[in-house]
């Protein structure tokens, strides 16, 4: 655990002390797009974080190989090379759309690509546990298929999500450190050495996202860009794949015994399928509904817009850092769920947690919903989001509310219409292009992330 953690740690400070640097050369190159009508930040900022996780990986794994546990992993396995292979090329391909906006149809092409690279040095799915049958081996073709298609998925899933200061590296960063728990367990209780990789990059990818968050939080100075979206969302496959028929359960004797027994003792096998899922479930969910919304507008699956899962939450009147903080709740949520439930799936008491925590999420989420307004004799104790608006005066010939008291009620203030390039409430305006000669603020704008 030593050795993993101090990785970790090693991981993270390169990311972090790379940071500032690559800020500064971002800025240099000119990797700071113009602001689009999907993106919630107002100013321009820098892209090309995703150079400063690359290299913090690249240190990680160097310092494994260096240390008298891990280097076993370099030894008996190869997948830390194929990992930093595929993370390479997709590495690449990310830093060059960052700054030339590279099709995303040739973006798709070179994710595949990546995949086959891991597998064609064994970073592959082998065998499949199946309910009720047991082991089965799959041939060349179903394992490099189901390698590269869940490659790809949670590369999406991870860039679909990437639109908020923080919210991809966080949610990332949740879901490492649930399955770092996971597959330590596997590797350090039945003493299955195949999982020692998993675990490895599970640690390095919390040492990447960690390393990066200072940088990234709300008002962020820079963006991960695809370069970083892409970077994590293979390290996490990687992992994913590394346990995912990797672990033989036969090996940890779970198929015997009565039928319920076996159930109860396969499901840290089984969890492995499911792990994955769960830990991109909101951004799979996000990613799911993104192509059914553009395929029914008839646009192109790939077409960027503002109805992603973060935009929403802004529109529901949620600031920009409780929209960051719910998508982190509810990713802590379903993959520490799945954690826990794999311990002991026998236990009630773990449902019923997921249970009263998930209804504690939907209130925290449709809380602006129901904003309650202070009477008036008490508005001068409260904040002004919960006064009620004042009535406007009446133009010449209306009726006054005297008059008529019973159409005294509130009536909204009127306002001035925005116009474009002028943020709104929390930032969710969408921003078009703004006039040079326009006057900058005051104060220090908000900003978002580039998706």
């Amino acid at each position: 655990m030593r050795e993993y953690l101090l990785t970790l740690c090693i991981t993270a400070a390169v990311t972090y002390l790379l940071t500032g640097p690559v800020r500064k050369f971002a800025i240099v190159a000119g990797a700071m797009p113009q602001i689009r009508a999907r993106d919630v930040h107002r100013e321009p900022t820098p892209r090309l974080g995703g150079i400063a996780m690359f290299f913090g990986l690249c240190a990680g794994l160097l310092v494994a190989d260096h240390l008298t546990n891990l280097n076993e992993v370099f030894e008996k396995s190869n997948e830390p090379r194929a990992l930093l292979s595929g993370a390479a090329l997709i590495w690449l391909i990310g830093v060059l759309d960052d700054k030339f906006e590279i099709d995303a149809l040739i973006k798709l092409g070179a994710q595949m690509i990546a995949a086959g690279v891991m597998v064609m040095q064994g970073l592959t799915i082998l065998w499949l546990p199946i309910p009720g049958v047991g082991t089965v081996a799959l041939t060349q073709w179903q394992g490099t298929l189901l390698t590269v298609a869940l490659v790809v998925i949670t590369i999406n899933a991870v860039n679909f999500v990437d639109g908020l200061d923080g919210l991809a590296a966080g949610m990332v960063c949740i879901a490492s450190a649930a399955f770092f728990m996971y597959a330590y367990r596997i590797w350090y209780s039945y003493g299955i050495e195949a999982a020692a990789p998993a675990t490895l990059f599970a640690a390095i990818l919390m040492g990447m996202c960690l390393g990066f968050l200072p940088h990234n939080m709300h008002p962020a100075r820079i963006f991960m860009g695809d370069s970083g979206s892409m970077l994590i969302g293979l390290v996490l496959a990687a992992g994913a794949i590394s346990i995912t028929g990797q672990v033989d359960p036969d090996v940890m004797n779970l198929f015997s015994g009565s039928e319920r027994n076996t159930v109860h003792q396969t499901v840290p096998v089984y969890i492995p399928l499911l792990l994955p899922l769960t830990i991109i479930a909101i951004p799979a969910a996000d990613l799911i509904l993104a192509i059914v919304r553009r395929t029914w507008r008839g646009q192109s699956p790939f077409a960027a817009d503002r109805g992603h899962l973060h935009h929403r939450l802004l529109e529901i009147g949620h600031s920009h850092s409780r929209a960051v903080l719910i998508m982190y709740f509810w990713s802590a949520l379903i993959a520490f769920g799945a954690l826990t439930y794999s311990v002991n799936s026998a236990s009630m008491w773990i449902v019923l947690g997921v249970v009263i925590l998930s209804a504690i999420g939907l209130v925290l989420l449709l809380l602006p919903r129901f904003t309650p307004r202070a009477p008036r004799w008490a508005e001068a104790f409260v904040p002004p989001r919960y006064r009620r608006r004042k009535v406007l005066p009446e133009a010449a010939g209306v009726v006054s509310a005297q008059e008529c008291p019973e159409q005294e009620q509130e009536q909204p203030e009127s306002r001035t219409p925005v116009a474009v390039g002028v943020s709104g409430v929390n930032g969710a305006t969408a921003v078009g292009a703004r006039s040079r000669t326009a006057s900058r603020p005051a104060s220090r704008p908000t900003s978002g992330t580039a998706r």
